[in-house]
């Protein structure tokens, strides 16, 4: 289902040609700081730059006879350059060409994930924007709390969202490195000028220190960043889960012409996107931990890393990119009902207003213990109840009725009072 849904730029990235045209792109890079500094010739490097190239099946093929995939990738590199491909790889090791250009495949990645971003990012401000003022209840451990907008539910994905992205703008500058150190790290058949003006050529950091890799801390902490993003995604979905139940029903996924939601049942209209998303945001959350077993290498490097690389780092950006893209589309087209926000808020005959009430009476002079015992009582009454009414139960007690007028409960009931503060919010985060 994953491929069917990618976008063709994200998966691009992944493939076998993409990889080595990144590879090769490294060793053209190398040769041309090397001719810069007087080490090779500089028509020999215009000659590999001209002729320079690879054929991902020959590739395969010399692979399957050396079982190193760096060493088929220079043999068919050196079948196109001919002699000057003696200058290709000079002092390198197989780790600083994969290493640099895996920094060049995940920023690829990352610029596509930013704009993926920003793109929900609008989403939801459009609908924050529109429903600031769209009353709703607020719930607490599921239970009816107190009154809120939708429009600031909203806005507290807006700020989640924005920290998002400076998160995911910080990972990114984690895994912008490159290297050019040698078999362990020690520049010993090169010079670290080399990796200076490579990773400049390459628009790279030069990591400050290496190994025979780029320490896997980096790309640890990109991944979780996936996964962070991923999780309020699941957090979001299953915000919209809870509000499409039947019961609730205060908003829902579009749900478009023609699409069925059972087999058996032709009224269903489920919420499968969002149930789709809290399901790929465990897979990210997987990923993670893998990503977190790659930091302890034995030694200088080994290569139990490289493995799980090829799984989870095409594997999370692609899932990403598709969770990003679906959930925008279902932030841009959710169908929003406040008729049953206001029908939702109502139950019981207002319980939700039991806290303005208890303050109420406190500023009657009572104490706010009993103040809170008389109000519970009316509460508790209505809830237990089917058709249960706080209102009307507040009117007939004598301990409130003596102390506060039905004006007076009315007022503690207008939804107002709870919403004075929103456009503080709203003007706080810029929206």
């Amino acid at each position: 289902m994953i491929d069917r849904y990618s976008r063709a730029e994200m998966s691009a990235i992944w493939t076998d040609e993409a990889k080595f045209q990144k590879f090769l792109d490294v060793e053209i890079a190398v040769c041309e700081a090397q001719a810069q500094l007087g080490r090779i010739p500089a028509e020999a490097v215009s000659e590999i730059k001209a002729k320079a190239g690879f054929n991902v099946e020959r590739i395969k093929e010399i692979e399957e006879e050396v079982k190193h995939d760096v060493i088929a990738f220079l043999t068919s590199v050196a079948e196109h350059v001919g002699e000057n491909s003696r200058f290709v790889h000079l002092g390198l090791t197989s780790s600083d060409v994969i290493d640099t250009a895996l920094a060049l495949q995940l920023r690829h990645a990352s610029q596509i994930l930013t704009n993926d971003l920003q793109a929900l990012h609008d989403a939801v401000l459009l609908q924050a924007r529109k429903h600031k003022n769209t009353v709703c209840v607020g719930r607490s451990h599921g239970i009816h709390a107190e009154p809120m907008t939708f429009g600031f539910k909203l806005a507290v994905w807006l700020e989640e969202i924005k920290r998002h992205q400076k998160r995911l703008a910080n990972a990114t500058e984690m895994i912008s490195v490159g290297q050019f150190s040698g078999a362990v790290g020690t520049y010993s058949n090169i010079d670290p000028e080399i990796e200076r003006l490579t990773c400049q050529f390459l628009d790279l950091a030069p990591a400050p220190v290496s190994t025979q890799i780029i320490q896997r801390d980096r790309h640890a902490e990109f991944v979780f960043t996936l996964a962070l993003i991923g999780t309020s995604l699941e957090k979001f979905a299953t915000e919209i889960r809870h509000l499409q139940k039947t019961d609730v029903l205060e908003a829902e996924e579009p749900f478009s012409q023609g699409q069925k939601g059972s087999s058996a049942m032709p009224h269903k209209r489920n919420p499968v996107g969002s149930e789709n998303i809290s399901g790929l945001a465990r897979v990210l959350r997987g990923n993670c931990m893998a990503a977190l077993e790659n930091v302890p290498l034995w030694h200088e490097r080994d290569i139990s890393h490289s493995s799980v690389e090829r799984i989870i780092l095409p594997d999370s950006t692609i899932l990403l990119d598709y969770m990003l893209h679906r959930f925008t589309g279902l932030v841009a087209g959710l169908v929003v009902y406040p008729e049953n926000m206001r029908r939702n808020m109502d139950c019981y005959g207002g319980v939700i207003f039991s806290q303005a009430v208890m303050l109420a009476l406190v500023d009657k002079g009572i104490s706010r213990e009993d103040a809170y015992r008389i109000v519970q009582s009316n509460a508790m009454s209505a809830w237990n109840k089917q058709d249960g009414d706080f209102r009307a139960n507040l009117l007939k007690d004598d301990r409130v009725s003596r102390l506060l007028k039905k004006e007076e409960i009315e007022a503690c009931m207008n939804p107002e009072h709870y919403l004075r503060n929103v456009n503080v919010v709203f003007e706080r985060l810029g929206i």
